[in-house]
């Protein structure tokens, strides 16, 4: 049986096409300094790579300058929503923009381990959103792969990106709630566990908050979302004194704000609630949703140069400070 895959287009190709060498075709592609390329060759060779749709091999773009330009960011089983997909996206343009392609994938189950996934792509550099183990980052070493940076993960990791941006958000929430006059506070816990690496940092951010202003630790409740169990979330509350609730993320507080309604009780008066993310819905919210975000352009720019750094062999440049974290109020709180 023939095979019918489209063949892909190659150096030679474009030389044959532009009538040059293939070393002249090098030459332009690459722009290599010190050849002096006439300037219809040049313009010869490029519009032959461009109308045969010509893409250079990343593998020889890696053989020739010694290193990969791909930055593999491994993702845990989570939801892609606003606020990743965010941080994904702004990560993307300021790799981009230092010349490194990321690319996005995620860790897989047993069936898949991380190994499987960096040894197929050779990227420069590994970007982990939780630990990978002591013996797969040993491993990425001596393939030359650098683990740039660790974004979550536990406390044996000496630098753990975004856990402090995480901490500082719950802190803001019980702070705002405080100050506006709530002296017991609730906590909205999500339902998906496939988040805890985010919500436990947020919880402990408003634990330490209350800590530090004599308050009792806050009253936890895992909110579906679903209205009937979030009115029950809310009598819980109600029951145990709470009249301010850090919900961990917009769509929990949009819950919240659902169990509200349902039981016949209105936010702030009954029970004040903050979000996190400002999701687009929390402005359209009844009543709008006060949240807290974290502007996720300068935390990929952060990364990008940590990235770019490590791979030069430089320290990495200070964690953004607690300014990338700010308050939007509204009307819920």
């Amino acid at each position: 049986m023939s095979d019918t895959r489209p063949k892909r287009v190659t150096s030679a190709d474009v030389a044959r096409a532009a009538a040059v060498s293939r070393a002249t075709v090098s030459y332009v592609l690459n722009d290599t300094p010190g050849q002096k390329i006439p300037a219809a060759t040049r313009e010869r060779v490029l519009a032959a790579a461009a109308e045969l749709g010509y893409a250079p091999s990343a593998a020889a773009r890696a053989l020739r300058s010694g290193r990969s330009d791909v930055v593999l960011g491994l993702l845990p089983d989570w939801p892609i929503g606003t606020a990743v997909g965010a941080l994904l996206s702004n990560l993307s343009a300021a790799l981009a923009a230092e010349g490194l392609t990321f690319v996005a994938h995620p860790r897989g189950g047993a069936d898949r381990p991380a190994g499987a996934i960096w040894k197929a792509i050779t990227p420069a550099a590994v970007v982990a959103f939780e630990d990978v183990g002591d013996a797969e980052a040993a491993a990425m070493r001596a393939a030359g792969v650098e683990l740039a940076v660790l974004l979550l993960g536990g406390p044996r990791r000496r630098r753990r990106e975004l856990q402090i941006p995480e901490q500082r958000t719950g802190r803001i929430q019980a702070e705002h709630l405080v100050a506006t006059g709530h002296r017991r506070l609730g906590y909205a816990l999500p339902a998906d566990e496939r988040v805890r690496v985010f919500s436990e940092p947020r919880l402990e951010g408003v634990r330490l908050a209350c800590a530090d202003l004599a308050l009792a630790e806050p009253v936890s409740w895992t909110v579906p979302l679903d209205p009937a169990a979030a009115a029950a979330a809310v009598a819980g509350w109600r029951a145990a004194g709470v009249t301010g609730v850090c919900a961990y993320n917009d769509e929990v507080g949009l819950a919240v704000l659902a169990g509200l309604r349902r039981s016949g009780l209105r936010a702030p008066g009954d029970l004040a609630v903050v979000g996190v993310d400002d999701i687009p819905v929390a402005a359209l919210a009844d009543p709008p949703l006060t949240t807290v975000v974290v502007d996720q352009r300068v935390v990929a720019e952060h990364l990008a140069r940590s990235i770019t750094r490590t791979l030069a062999g430089r320290p990495v440049p200070p964690r953004p400070d607690s300014r990338i974290v700010r308050l939007v109020v509204r009307e819920s709180a």
